[in-house]
Order: C-alpha cells, then sequence, then structure tokens
C-alpha cells in the first residue's frame, strides 16, 4: 500500500530529515496538525463558558440600548413606514 505524502512528510520530519521550500513548509504544517489533533481538548470549560455568556449579555445589552435610543428609534420607524408607504 502506497504511503501519502502527509504520512511521508511527518515520518520525515521525526526522522530528522532536512526539506527545503514547500517540502518543508508541508512537513511543518502536517507535524503540527498531527500535534494538534493529538491533544484532548474537547471543548471550553465553565470559566469559558462564564466569560462567553457574560460577553455575550453585555452586548446585548449594549445593543438594546442603542436600538431603543431616540434617533436609532425614529430610523427604524421612518424606515418601515416608508417601506410600507411605497407605491408600486
Amino acid at each position: 500500500m502506497e504511503t501519502k505524502f502527509w504520512d511521508r512528510a511527518v515520518g520525515a520530519l521525526r526522522g530528522g530529515r532536512l526539506f527545503t521550500g514547500a517540502s518543508a513548509r508541508r512537513a511543518k504544517w502536517s507535524a503540527w496538525w498531527e500535534g494538534r489533533l493529538g491533544r484532548s481538548d474537547r471543548g471550553m470549560t465553565t470559566s469559558e463558558y462564564a466569560v462567553g455568556t457574560i460577553a455575550a449579555c453585555a452586548f446585548a445589552a449594549v445593543l438594546y440600548k442603542v436600538v431603543n435610543s431616540g434617533p436609532v428609534l425614529s430610523a427604524l420607524q421612518s424606515l418601515v413606514e416608508d417601506a410600507l408607504d411605497a407605491k408600486f
């Protein structure tokens, strides 16, 4: 069975062979992905969920304040009125 290029590149990189140019980049990229996929990083931890939730709530609060401000509310209202009063 023929081995694929990526398998050969990782094996050669581990074996200490030197590549130049595009081959070196492919070997480094492949070795990086192999190391990345081998780790046990299965998702966000509880603290990451907490920070993400707080950030989403803060963004929602700012967006709510902006949309309910006077100028934006009047602009949205005029936009809807113009759309409903359009002549065909």
